[in-house]
């Protein structure tokens, strides 16, 4: 028996306005109210609203062996219930299914687990209330922001209660075919790690657009017959949300692949879908993860220098850390609220200055002018934030 896993994330940051440097100690607001409403929206209707229905039709059409898992990050969802609130319901009617598991991860989307465990943990209990109360679910898998994970996420989180994790299947540390297998997070006493399969998932999130690409067009039997040919009883997809009717557009077809993608699956009495905690359940691990250092499914070095990778990006990051202390000193929960959207590791993200096929992933999700415009634009917010503390 083969088990395939659908794992989707959603995710929307705070993208930042032009913030001019006539705007320190004058204007406090720092996040473009109308840009995020609008993309709210575009996507909502783009992507959430069509797959969610796509999905649900599925569950129903097949008595709930088509399942699928979602990580929602915290400020999605708080943009969507002030934005776009159908798309809540629609996330809601998927929950009551009970074919559809919902996985925590850090409120702010954000890399905190690496520079303030502490405030990673706050994160983690906010975004589990806001589950809570919107789903009425207590996960047990956890997903780090953007898949990063060392062995020390895995700790931290099985003290909190998780069974699982999910991470990137880096050929590297598992081998070609090591993704197929279960694993158990190294220094934990049973957390179930489930790789990814990027070859497979970035054939979805990537290349079935793609006219260049030599096996355009992408029909769901001819990957079903990858997925079947696929070595080790496990195929993890783990992919963006925003790939159906966002980065594909309707046109290409990607909503046709997924309504005809569980069919071609669970025709064969070989393939069974199941959810990440019910893979974790299920499975025994066949071996120890241990990477040696901080991975995640980013760019091609599949590390985390999408987000560290320059000195503008380090200069940031450590800048807006420096100030956590003073921040939540102040008690002004304004300001820590603030404070908290700038850890968002989307916005480290724009100020990537790779080049090659890397640059133009990041280029796309880019609402600034570059990375310098981006970095820019960040330190003159921390400076408005400084001036803040000192005037509280």
């Amino acid at each position: 028996m083969k088990t395939v896993c659908f794992y989707f994330q959603v995710h929307q940051p705070y993208r930042m306005r032009n913030y001019h440097i006539l705007d320190i100690e004058n204007n406090h607001s720092y996040f473009d109210e109308e840009q995020n409403r609008a993309i709210i929206k575009k996507v909502s209707e783009k992507c959430y609203l069509p797959a969610n229905q796509i999905i649900y039709e599925l569950i129903q059409q097949t008595q709930g062996r088509f399942r699928v898992a979602y990580s929602i990050s915290g400020v999605a969802l708080e943009q969507l219930e002030r934005f776009y609130p159908a798309v809540i319901e629609s996330f809601q009617r998927l929950a009551q299914t009970g074919a559809v598991e919902f996985l925590a991860e850090s409120y702010y989307h954000s890399l905190a687990i690496i520079f303030s465990p502490g405030e990673f943990r706050e994160q983690v209990y906010k975004h589990l209330e806001t589950l809570n109360r919107l789903f009425g679910i207590k996960p047990t898998t956890f997903r780090n922001t953007e898949l990063a994970y060392h062995d020390y996420l895995a700790q931290q989180i099985e003290q909190m209660g998780f069974k699982a994790v999910l991470a990137e299947g880096v050929d590297w540390l598992v081998g070609e075919n090591g993704s197929g297998k279960l694993y158990k997070a190294s220094g934990t006493n049973n957390v179930k790690v489930l790789l990814r399969h990027y070859r497979l998932s970035d054939d979805i999130a990537f290349r079935f657009s793609s006219s260049k690409w030599q096996e355009y067009p992408l029909y769901a039997d001819k990957w079903a017959s990858w997925v079947r040919a696929t070595p080790g009883p496990l195929v993890n997809i783990f992919i963006d949300y925003e790939t159906f009717g966002e980065h594909h557009w309707e046109s290409s077809g990607i909503f046709s692949f997924l309504k005809y993608l569980p069919q071609v699956l669970l025709s064969s009495p070989e393939i069974e879908i199941l959810t990440p905690a019910e893979i974790a359940n299920k499975y025994e691990p066949m071996g120890e993860f241990a990477p040696p250092h901080w991975i995640s499914w980013a760019d091609t070095e599949r590390d985390l220098s999408a987000w560290l990778g320059n000195d503008m990006q380090r200069d940031a990051m450590e800048r807006l850390y420096q100030l956590e202390s003073r921040i939540k000193a102040s008690q002004d929960a304004g300001l820590i609220e603030d404070w908290r959207k700038l850890t968002t590791s989307d916005h480290f993200y724009y100020m990537s200055t790779k080049h090659a096929g890397d640059a133009e992933v990041h280029n796309y999700f880019n609402p600034h002018q570059g990375a310098h415009f981006a970095y820019t634009t960040f330190m003159r917010i921390l400076n408005d934030i400084e001036a803040r503390l000192n005037l509280s």
